[in-house]
């Protein structure tokens, strides 16, 4: 809320160095701010009194956009990042597949293990879990498993994330 929006009977109010003016109502408040040809802010309205600031109100909001912007920058999005396997699998193409995914683990992404079956494949579905637990057992290192593997449809499904 800006200027005249501010209809508390008694705020407290800050100057634009800083410094506390102390309670007033806000008619005088608004007075002081319109001397000072500044807006008048209320900046926490869960307090009490509200508190409200002399300031340049385009001048906050831009430095508010800005910040924001910052803390954007800094984040991190987390990608799930897939990894495909087959019920007839041989050791050394699984290893692959298992060092694939521990690049995809280091560099901070989710990682979702599919096992996908295919026609008469679908007859030797409790035979292939061992698959996902065994690749689950070589990224035990540096991984935990964040969902068990589940059965949907033709593949089964396992997530692993990276160990804080």
């Amino acid at each position: 809320m800006i200027n005249e929006q501010v209809r508390d009977r008694e705020v407290r109010v800050i100057s634009e160095s800083g410094e506390q003016l102390g309670i007033m109502s806000s008619r005088d408040a608004m007075k002081l701010a319109r001397e000072a040809e500044l807006d008048l802010v209320k900046i926490a309205p869960n307090a009490k009194p509200p508190v409200c600031k002399i300031i340049d109100y385009g001048k906050y909001r831009y430095e508010l956009a800005r910040k924001e912007k910052e803390a954007k920058k800094k984040q991190k999005t987390i990608e799930v990042k897939e990894v495909r396997l087959s019920p007839n699998i041989d050791t050394n193409d699984l290893n692959t597949k298992v060092n694939q995914a521990r690049k995809f683990l280091s560099k901070g992404d989710k990682v979702k293990v599919t096992l996908r079956f295919r026609g008469r494949e679908l007859a030797h579905v409790n035979s292939s879990k061992v698959i996902l637990e065994e690749f689950a057992k070589q990224l035990e290192d540096i991984a935990v498993m964040d969902k068990k593997p589940k059965f949907e449809g033709r593949s089964m499904t396992m997530f692993l994330t990276e160990k804080r």
